[in-house]
């Protein structure tokens, strides 16, 4: 029961991030949101102006209440998806890093769901280095894990992480490889979320098939 709890807060996560990124981007208008010029965190801010002084970019989300509240849901859920899956992520320091790695990514994005950029860009960035760092550490770390789900998934953890850190490296950067400097931070970002659906997937199937745990 709990790997199939797991796996569904885990995919509830991802499915409801990826909806937000869309749906809140497709409100906008004059501008119009772009995956490659826009920041992730540009959803949710509050104030409509040009943003930014480093990259100066017009941001206007009139549906940020929505991203906001799903920044601080997703996070909810990867953490809570990650505690309930410890059993089946064990035993050794590899899963403790994975579940611990996967709690702090998750509290980023509630910091920065209740934090906007625009508001307290402080907190925000914080909240943004938990995503970025831990979320994907916890990619790299369960590659090295010893239990049945993480050996099943070892090459596609490594992966996953290897290209989480280096689009977070080229993001920090500002090193747009072609894709623009927001197309970059979701190479960032997006790993984990692959990385939960895969192993949500996987644990929801758990009862049917052999134990994970």
């Amino acid at each position: 029961m709990r790997n199939r709890l797991a796996g569904a807060c885990w995919l509830l996560a991802t499915a409801s991030f990826l909806a937000a990124n869309v749906v809140v981007g497709l409100a906008w208008d004059q501008p119009g949101f772009s995956w490659a010029e826009h920041n992730i965190s540009d959803l949710g801010n509050v104030t409509c102006g040009v943003w930014d002084s480093s990259r100066p970019r017009p941001v206007c989300s009139p549906w940020h209440p929505a991203m906001n509240a799903v920044f601080v849901g997703a996070g909810l859920l990867l953490a809570l998806g990650a505690l309930l899956a410890h059993r089946a992520l064990r035993p050794g320091r590899a899963a403790a890093v994975t579940v611990a790695s996967i709690v702090a990514a998750g509290s980023g994005y509630v910091l920065a769901g209740l934090h906007p950029a625009d508001v307290d860009e402080n907190l925000h960035v914080l909240g943004a280095l938990l995503v970025f760092a831990p979320g994907n550490a916890a990619l790299l770390a369960a590659a090295l894990g010893r239990s049945p789900l993480l050996r099943e998934l070892r090459t596609v953890s490594a992966l996953l992480g290897l290209l989480g850190l280096a689009g977070t490296v080229l993001f920090l950067s500002r090193v747009d490889a072609g894709i623009g400097v927001g197309g970059m931070e979701r190479v960032a970002v997006f790993p984990l979320f692959a990385w939960v659906t895969a192993a949500g997937l996987r644990l929801l199937r758990s009862r049917r098939s052999r134990p994970l745990s």
